[in-house]
């Protein structure tokens, strides 16, 4: 497992270079001879971590200096402790000193991510459920942040508006109400391509009802009491694949995941996940 290295990844990581660059990096330029070559190890400070961004890390160092060497016996995924070398690099110690802090900051954020998916899948496996990501992610690297979720065993929702049709609270705001949704649906319904997923969200059991005679490919009980989600799911009897969202957390994942949904999303895996930490030492 990796992350492919594309058009989209690549400009990713030069803004990222040039942000934390600028036009020179003085101090190494001032102090650091051109000529000086290095090893250093990249090491993880922490324990139970999910592995992610190897590529990220190996990318940042080649494209500031090409001719970096970067070795690393570990794979994304693979769970490490504290202390663990991650990967040695050998090079010009001004390039390995300049492009330090972008390479692991990519290496420590997408581990963050993908550490605390794993977290959720964990306490969710005895059960037929997928824990979900959201569109609740950091401008311009939504990209890198679901390919953590990924990572850790956690699967993607849309990654854009235009990968499925899902009505929430403030489209149905806006029509009027989820019975004034009805007949726009059904017209909408034959119109929309079958590879275009269709999902209602809903926020009570009256709504729940009309959404179900709609046959959506998904509902969402979004912000629900837990007695008010188990009476659906009962009535739903498997016919439609439930998604749970709304303040779903490490203390309550468990209680969700053993009532009988599909799917629960966790916008916290993307927007609050703590980074990993990881240092480079010059050896």
């Amino acid at each position: 497992m990796g992350l492919k290295v594309n058009k989209e990844i690549k400009k990713i990581v030069k803004y990222a270079l040039d942000e934390d660059i600028g036009k020179r990096d003085i101090t190494t330029e001032l102090f650091i001879p051109s000529k000086k070559i290095v090893k250093a190890l990249i090491i993880c400070k922490e324990d139970k971590v999910i592995l992610c961004g190897l590529n990220l890390l190996k990318l940042t160092f080649k494209m500031l200096d090409k001719n970096i060497v970067f070795k690393t016996k570990l794979k994304d995924g693979d769970l490490i402790s504290k202390g663990k070398i991650v990967a040695e690099i050998k090079g010009k110690a001004r390039s390995i000193l300049t492009a330090e802090r972008t390479a692991l900051n990519f290496l420590s954020f997408l581990s963050g991510i993908a550490t605390y998916t794993y977290r959720f899948v964990e306490k969710t496996k005895s059960y037929n459920v997928k824990i979900m990501d959201t569109r609740k992610t950091h401008p311009g690297l939504r990209v890198l942040e679901k390919y953590a979720v990924r990572v850790a065993g956690g699967y993607n929702h849309r990654k854009r508006l235009d990968e499925m049709v899902l009505i929430k609270d403030n489209h149905l705001k806006v029509i009027g109400g989820i019975k004034k949704l009805v007949p726009i649906f059904k017209k909408i319904k034959k119109t929309i391509p079958s590879n275009i997923k269709l999902e209602i969200e809903v926020q009570n059991i009256d709504d729940f009802k009309i959404a179900q005679e709609l046959k959506p490919d998904i509902i969402m009980l979004d912000n629900m009491s837990l007695s008010q989600m188990i009476k659906i799911i009962r009535l739903n009897q498997g016919k439609i694949p439930l998604e749970i969202s709304g303040n779903v957390n490490l203390g309550n994942i468990k209680k969700l995941a053993q009532i009988g949904p599909q799917m629960l999303s966790v916008g916290a895996i993307t927007h609050s996940a703590k980074a990993v930490d990881f240092s480079l030492e010059i050896i």
